[in-house]
C-alpha cells in the first residue's frame, strides 16, 4: 500500500469514529434494562468420586453394608454420605487391594487371632467372594438382593457373617466382615485425600484436628476445638 492510500483509508476511519460519536451525541438513549440475576452457581463435580475396581453392582452392596456398619444418627452423616465405598474402591484398586505391602509366600497355616490374617488369597479376592456371598445369602433368605433389603435385614445378615453362620467357600464370613468394618472406620476417618471422610465431616463428629501444622498457639489454653485440616489445606 502507498502511502497517499494508507493517509486517505486512516482519515475515513478517523471521520468515521468522530461522525459515530456525533450520532451516538444526538439520538436519544434507550432506558436500561434492568440487569438479571446472575444464574445460580453450578456445584462443582467431585470426579474423585468415581469407580475404579468395583462394579456398579458390587459397589452398591458395599455402599448399602457400609451404612449399617457406620449409619446416620443425630451425630452426624453415616458411611454413605461419608463417601466411605468409594474409599474402599480406591484401596482395593492400588497395592493395599494386591496385599502388595504384606508377605503372601507360602507355607500357610493357621494363625493365632493375635497374628491376624494368615491366607494366600488377597483383599481384592476377598472382596469379591464376600460381596458376591453377601448377595447370595440375601437372596437364599429373603429373596431379594443386599441393598433392597430393609435396615433390619441388612443387619440380620450382616450378623449372620459376623458370627461365622454363612458357609462360605475360600474365606471365612466373619475374617470378610472384620475386613469390611475396619476399611469402613478407615475411610470414615482417613484424610479426604483418599476418597473417604468428606467434607472431614468425619473428624468434626469427633472434634478432631485433623493435619494441624502446629499447636503453639493453643498448646498453653485449655482444651480447645480447633476446625480440622486436611493435606490439601497445607498448598
Amino acid at each position: 500500500m502507498s502511502r497517499r492510500k494508507f493517509l486517505t483509508r486512516s482519515c475515513y476511519a478517523v471521520g468515521g469514529v468522530v461522525l459515530g460519536g456525533l450520532l451516538g451525541y444526538l439520538i436519544p438513549k434507550e432506558r436500561a434494562k434492568p440487569a438479571t440475576p446472575p444464574a445460580p452457581q453450578k456445584q462443582e463435580a467431585n470426579y474423585n468420586e468415581a469407580l475404579m475396581f468395583f462394579t456398579q453392582e458390587q459397589y452398591a452392596i458395599t455402599q448399602a453394608a457400609v451404612e449399617r456398619i457406620f449409619p446416620a444418627d443425630d451425630n452426624g452423616p453415616g458411611a454413605k454420605d461419608l463417601g466411605v465405598a468409594f474409599f474402599i474402591d480406591h484401596q482395593l484398586a492400588g497395592d493395599w487391594g494386591f496385599n502388595a505391602r504384606d508377605y503372601m509366600q507360602p507355607p500357610f497355616y493357621v494363625g493365632e487371632k493375635t497374628q491376624g490374617y494368615q491366607g494366600r488369597i488377597n483383599r481384592r479376592e476377598i472382596f469379591y467372594i464376600g460381596l458376591r456371598e453377601l448377595q447370595n445369602y440375601s437372596q437364599k433368605k429373603y429373596k431379594k438382593d443386599f441393598p433392597a433389603l430393609s435396615p433390619e435385614e441388612q443387619d440380620a445378615v450382616l450378623t449372620a457373617f459376623q458370627n461365622d453362620e454363612v458357609n462360605v467357600t475360600t474365606i471365612s464370613a466373619s475374617g470378610f466382615f472384620n475386613l469390611l468394618r475396619s476399611s469402613t472406620l478407615e475411610g470414615v476417618y482417613s484424610d479426604p485425600l483418599y476418597g473417604g471422610n468428606k467434607n472431614m465431616q468425619g473428624w468434626a463428629m469427633r472434634d478432631y484436628p485433623g493435619n494441624q501444622m502446629t499447636y503453639t498457639n493453643i498448646i498453653e489454653k485449655d482444651f480447645t476445638v480447633v476446625p480440622p485440616q486436611s493435606l490439601r489445606d497445607h498448598l
